[in-house]
């Protein structure tokens, strides 16, 4: 069984920086890329940024230029480095795997709060 587990999230004010990191277990098969997207309060859920194992990367409009999406093949991990932050980008952020031939995994989310 495949599981994810995120960690960085929490309280960072505006023009901030945060990372966020995500490690995968369990046996993967056929991956295919890794990602993070998020969802705030009342909104649905939305892509941040996703990258393949090839190293093709897609960003939300509203982070472009912000956040940089990063990710090691061999060790199943994928980092999100998220820069100028804005109260805009409050959410709770899940990590998503997504495979060829097989459902997608979800992580259990971090919340990310900016506010001063």
């Amino acid at each position: 069984q495949v599981r994810l587990v995120e960690s960085g999230g929490g309280l960072v004010q505006p023009g901030g920086s945060l990372r966020l990191s995500c490690a995968a277990s369990g046996t993967i098969n056929n991956l295919k890329a890794m990602g993070w997207y998020r969802q705030a309060p009342g909104k649905q859920r939305e892509l941040a940024a996703r990258i393949t194992t090839g190293g093709g990367t897609n960003y939300g409009d509203s982070v472009k230029g912000r956040f940089t999406i990063s990710m090691d093949n061999a060790k199943r991990t994928v980092d999100l480095h998220m820069t100028s932050l804005v109260p805009e980008d409050t959410a709770v952020y899940y990590c998503n795997l997504d495979r060829w031939y097989s459902s997608a995994v979800w992580g259990q989310g971090t919340q990310v709060t900016v506010s001063s």
